[in-house]
């Protein structure tokens, strides 16, 4: 049986060959060709060769959305190394943990993050290369001259096996640091074909996709799928997205496809803007990381029709778990192929069950942890040998979701094992009563928690954010719950904020909800 697999990287040099004066790169009207790609990448392949670095070694690459950390990615991925990038968000001594932990001996770095550089030399005595995208410091190499002098540079390519990590993937937990999902190439492989297939299918090398997310995770996955078929990525050229210029790149790019989370998407809808450009080359507008809320569904469908795709997934399988098509989603609750609720059916070739505790598998509606197993889990956590015991078990991947599947298999998410809280000896999810309360007119935004309750054990608290000119009222809120939710499950305290702590990636964060309400003082009843 054969181990040996294409090396990844081979996905732009096929590019390039076929379609080497066509956009692989848009920022602003700055426009870069796959040949011109390809040919950076070489150079730079060839100037890390040079200095030492090869098969296994770690590349961290600190950076704001840009050509370089685009082109990071596919050097990594030929020279056999592993690609371990950060959102640009972070801190400092959160970078210091990333560089020591992963191992890195190659840290690239944008203008800007000087400190950052500092904390990981002092955290990480593997570092052994510096290379800046900005002005070099004494002792640092800087990107741009490395290409330029070895412009011409032959192609190479690292002999890969189907296990070989080409990308260590952070995944933040509920506490503690985050763990790094080792993703490879033979696993990357199948992820992009099954892309390509469930959730764009028929994309081009004249498609074009909008990029609004750091290509330090999900939307880095996206765009590599987008290389696949030589479909150009357009990159926002400010570091802050600005729904306004989203939707002028989406009408004078002709965009077709892109990426986001629930938050982001109704943010793009909700904006005016929406209505001033026209985006109806839009085809596939794919929302991952949490299940959209009815409510936003529903307006994102009038705002853009039935371009909505929504997939369900964690860095450890890459997204490819379920996937609900544009044709099941629909704004009217009785339709006949309305699926309210759902997050879609397995995606090719991979599995999903409810297990109980025991590990047994649950039948259709009854309620468990949901797992899955196929081609896309991921190799395992690196150097985490806890993590693994705890997430590979009963010869299946534990996701750490709550959930159920229906008659036809289309999967059900109750919300996370660790948001469940246990109310007078009942089970409550959160998302439950997260739902409900968006029906109601006057709540843009809302966050349920569990917090001690001396009676109950716990009761929850609910923040609310309200939508713009609107106030929204406990007692006004509690009443709209009357008829939906079972009382037992309703919020014993309301906090109402301005805005909502969100990840770089656009999700709400309840780890720093949390965090904020202790210090407010208000993580009571």
């Amino acid at each position: 049986m054969l181990k040996k697999v294409m090396n990844l990287g081979r996905l732009l040099a096929d590019v390039a060959r076929r379609h080497p004066d066509e956009p692989g790169l848009i920022v602003g009207d700055k426009v870069s060709t796959w040949g011109e790609i390809d040919a950076r990448v070489n150079a730079a392949v060839d100037a890390l060769r040079k200095l030492g670095v090869g098969k296994g070694d770690k590349l961290l690459v600190h950076s704001r959305n840009n050509l370089p950390i685009f082109e990071s990615a596919w050097v990594a991925f030929r020279l056999g190394a592993v690609w371990v990038p950060t959102n640009f968000r972070i801190t400092a001594p959160e970078a210091a943990y990333l560089g020591q932990s992963s191992g890195a001996c190659v840290m690239i770095y944008d203008a800007g993050f000087e400190g950052h550089v500092d904390a990981v030399r002092a955290a990480s005595p593997a570092l052994r290369h510096v290379i800046a995208l900005g002005e070099p410091r004494a002792g640092e190499l800087h990107y741009e001259t490395l290409v330029t002098e070895h412009q011409g540079a032959p192609g190479y390519e690292a002999e890969v096996e189907y296990e070989d990590p080409l990308w260590f993937f952070y995944t933040s937990g509920t506490t503690g640091h985050p763990k790094a999902g080792v993703l490879s190439h033979g696993q990357m492989a199948f992820v992009v074909t099954n892309h390509l297939a469930d959730l764009m299918p028929g994309i081009t090398y004249r498609s074009r996709s909008m990029v609004v997310a750091p290509l330090s995770h999900g939307a880095g996955i996206h765009a590599i799928v987008n290389t696949a078929r030589g479909a150009a990525s357009v990159l926002l050229p400010g570091e802050k997205m600005d729904a306004e210029q989203v939707w002028q790149a989406i009408e004078r790019h002709g965009v077709d496809n892109m990426f986001t989370v629930p938050t982001i998407v109704k943010m793009l809808v909700e904006d005016p803007a929406v209505d001033r450009y026209d985006h109806r080359s839009l085809r596939f507008v794919i929302y991952a990381g949490a299940p959209m809320y009815r409510a936003d569904q529903k307006y994102a469908l009038r705002k853009l029709g039935r371009v909505l795709v929504q997939y369900y997934g964690l860095g450890e399988v890459t997204g490819n778990i379920t996937v609900l098509p544009p044709w099941l989603h629909t704004d009217d609750d009785d339709a006949p192929d309305a699926r309210v609720g759902t997050c879609g059916v397995p995606r090719t070739g991979m599995e999903v069950a409810i297990l109980d505790e025991r590990g047994e598998r649950q039948p259709s509606f009854a309620s468990g942890e949901i797992c899955v197993r196929g081609p896309a889990v991921f190799m395992g956590y690196h150097n985490n040998p806890e993590a693994n015991a705890k997430a590979f078990k009963d010869d299946w991947f534990h996701t750490g979701d709550l959930g159920h599947v229906d008659a036809q298999g289309f999967l059900y998410i109750t919300g996370r094992a660790s948001d469940m809280y246990i109310s007078g000896g009942s089970n409550v999810y959160p998302r439950e009563i997260e739902e409900a309360l968006l029906t109601h007119p006057a709540v843009s935004e809302c966050a349920v928690l569990g917090v001690p309750d001396p009676k109950w054990g716990e009761s929850g608290l609910a923040v609310v954010v309200a939508r713009e000119g609107m106030a929204a009222q406990a007692d006004e809120l509690l009443g709209h719950l009357e008829a939906r939710i079972a009382r037992y499950k309703w919020p014993r305290r309301f906090v109402f904020w301005n805005a909502m702590p969100k990840s770089g990636y656009g999700k709400i964060v309840k780890k720093q909800i949390k965090t904020m309400l202790e210090e407010q003082g208000d993580y009571r009843l």
